[in-house]
């Protein structure tokens, strides 16, 4: 298959940070994640954090505030692909492959997650400059803990290339 073999470390970066904004983002994951899981819990705090970067069809009410929440969560979802884009193809070229390739998209994920938090903060209502801090320290925390799904597809690109 040449579509497999002309994949790229950035492009597979992409790939993985698209796939979960997709599969573990959407509402129907992002609302059965709240209803059924529980955050004390090892399993519930890595599907909470799996379900980070939501993206939703609707606001969940017909409110202002709702409309502004949907539309810095989408923004927030595409904010977060782009600059994880951005970041690897920056820097996914400078490392050899192996574990620098896997360190190289897992900050990847962190900086990019942490970067659409701090962007997208400023939609929501009543926004300050500590509220935006605070949405990027806990972005960076999805990123930290799961990051190392992107930092094995780049590094599996890496070896690709």
């Amino acid at each position: 298959m040449a579509l497999f073999r002309s994949r790229t470390a950035t492009g597979a970066g992409i790939l993985a940070t698209v796939l979960l904004v997709l599969i573990f983002g959407n509402q129907i994951f992002t609302e059965w994640v709240d209803r059924h899981s529980d955050g004390s819990t090892v399993w519930g705090f890595f599907l909470r954090m799996l379900a980070w970067p939501r993206w939703w069809i609707s606001p969940h009410d017909g409110s202002g505030n709702a409309a502004r929440e949907l539309l810095a969560n989408d923004l927030r979802a595409l904010l977060l692909i782009l600059f994880v884009a951005l970041v690897l193809a920056v820097s996914a070229k400078t490392v050899a492959g192996g574990g620098g390739a896997v360190v190289v998209g897992w900050a990847a994920l962190i900086f990019g997650a942490a970067l659409a938090a701090f962007t997208t903060a400023f939609i929501i209502a009543d926004p300050t400059m500590l509220g935006a801090l605070n949405a990027a320290a806990a972005a960076s925390g999805y990123g930290l803990f799961v990051g190392w799904i992107v930092g094995i597809a780049v590094a599996a690109g890496k070896k690709a290339d």
